[in-house]
């Protein structure tokens, strides 16, 4: 059997909001409330997987990252600046405005408001 990530819990401090907001960057869009009382907000990024966002007290941030086509990573980039999103090269530097990836072509990362890093790599 192959063995593939289904879904993971992604904290949040609004679970809500933080499924909208990683929807609307990734142009994904997000499934009705799951799980008891709906305290999951998930989003379908592909078949295999789906990132449920739940409200937790504390949220410690995670660090995400995703394999783009040069288009998608082109549609992601032209949101974040839409919607004046920070984003940066490094992980350490989330804000720096470029995109010059040390692993790939083009790459960068963003943080939601519970401190989780998404990253963002494209071939091209």
């Amino acid at each position: 059997m192959t063995i593939t990530l289904n879904h993971t819990i992604v904290p949040a401090a609004d679970h809500r909001q933080a499924a909208r907001f990683f929807a609307s960057v990734m142009g994904l869009e997000e499934l009705p409330p799951a799980g008891r009382n709906g305290h999951f907000a998930p989003v379908r990024v592909n078949e295999q997987l789906t990132l449920d966002f739940m409200t937790v007290d504390d949220p410690v941030g995670m660090h995400l990252a995703f394999d783009v086509d040069p288009a998608t990573f082109d549609q992601i980039l032209t949101r974040l600046q839409q919607a004046g999103v920070p984003y940066g090269n490094r992980p350490t530097e989330p804000d720096n405005g470029r995109i010059d990836h040390p692993l790939c072509a083009r790459g960068l990362f963003f943080v939601d408001a519970a401190r989780n890093l998404y990253e963002v790599m494209s071939p091209a």
